[in-house]
């Protein structure tokens, strides 16, 4: 059984249902959702997220940290932390 046809098997299973045909679940998702989590993580750690990008790049398969971006998607709750880390900044706490 290839990769494929083993994540539509687990998918079923999980109850996932597809927004539409164009619109379903895919294994590629798993990679925007793992990038997203890991930066949420760091966030709320209260580490250097810049710093760290790097270390997601490689978690990835990246060789450049830019390719990584394309990962980055707009999820609410990661602009709310960053949007929280700025505002804290700017009001110079730490």
């Amino acid at each position: 059984m290839n990769v494929n046809a083993t994540f539509v098997k687990l998918v079923r299973r999980a109850g996932l249902a597809p927004r539409s045909a164009a619109c379903r679940p895919r294994p590629h998702d798993l990679r925007h959702t793992f990038a997203v989590n890991t930066l949420l993580d760091w966030y709320r750690d209260g580490g250097d997220v810049q710093a760290r990008l790097p270390l997601l790049s490689a978690y990835l398969g990246h060789v450049e940290p830019a390719n990584t971006y394309w990962y980055l998607q707009a999820a609410p709750e990661l602009l709310a932390q960053a949007a929280l880390r700025l505002d804290t900044h700017l009001a110079g706490r730490p």
